[in-house]
């Protein structure tokens, strides 16, 4: 009898780990509606609620101080890089800005961001010449090198500027992910700059009718 007693607790006891496990994992519905919203959105399914971006302040290309708060007032997609990059920079850049016309011909608005690792450069005036090249909607941002370093933390990104005593000709290497932040929820997702137009604003609107 204390013997059938101990296996049918050992089975209670089982029983009740294999449903708390299962309504916490990947695998459960329950899971995946209340903790991730965004899970058929996602290309990246490593991605959930992490610790991607965060409060930042930089200069807008008037000069003026400016915080996530003023400049994330839309689904925005934000880029790290600098203007005088040879071919990288400018073609992210360009497919992110076809990315952001895609969505307003859906009738959704998104707003392509740029955020210069090249501040010793790359001043105020130098990205807003950049960004009007690109997209007419573009926000370019800068900073002192504090600013960019804090930023860039923030956003788990990388920046490494080579020769940069040459204060003309010196290359910055860099990571070139393009970040989907929402204003009522942060980041979101990311973007490889392999990935087409097409795709990122077809991904881009799904977390936008989801929000």
């Amino acid at each position: 009898m204390k013997s059938t007693f101990i296996k049918l607790t050992f089975a209670f006891i089982t029983c009740c780990l294999g449903a708390i496990w299962f309504l916490s994992s990947s695998y459960s519905p329950f899971f995946n509606n209340q903790v991730d919203r965004f899970g058929q959105c996602r290309s990246n399914k490593v991605v959930g609620k992490g610790s991607i971006g965060g409060p930042f302040k930089l200069m807008d290309t008037n000069g003026q101080l400016v915080t996530e708060k003023d400049i994330i007032d839309a689904p925005s997609l934000i880029y790290f890089g600098y203007t005088f990059c040879p071919d990288i920079c400018p073609m992210d850049a360009v497919r992110n800005s076809e990315a952001v016309d895609l969505l307003y011909e859906k009738g959704k608005r998104a707003i392509p961001v740029f955020i210069s690792i090249d501040p010793l450069r790359d001043t105020p005036e130098k990205v807003a010449d950049f960004v009007e090249m690109i997209h007419p909607n573009m926000v370019g941002l800068t900073g002192t090198i504090e600013q960019i370093r804090k930023t860039s933390k923030t956003f788990k990104t990388y920046f490494k500027a080579h020769n940069s005593q040459e204060k003309e000709f010196y290359l910055v290497d860099h990571s070139t992910m393009t970040y989907l932040v929402l204003p009522e929820h942060g980041f979101v997702e990311f973007f490889r700059r392999d990935m087409s137009a097409q795709k990122v604003a077809e991904i881009t609107a799904c977390f936008i009718e989801n929000s």
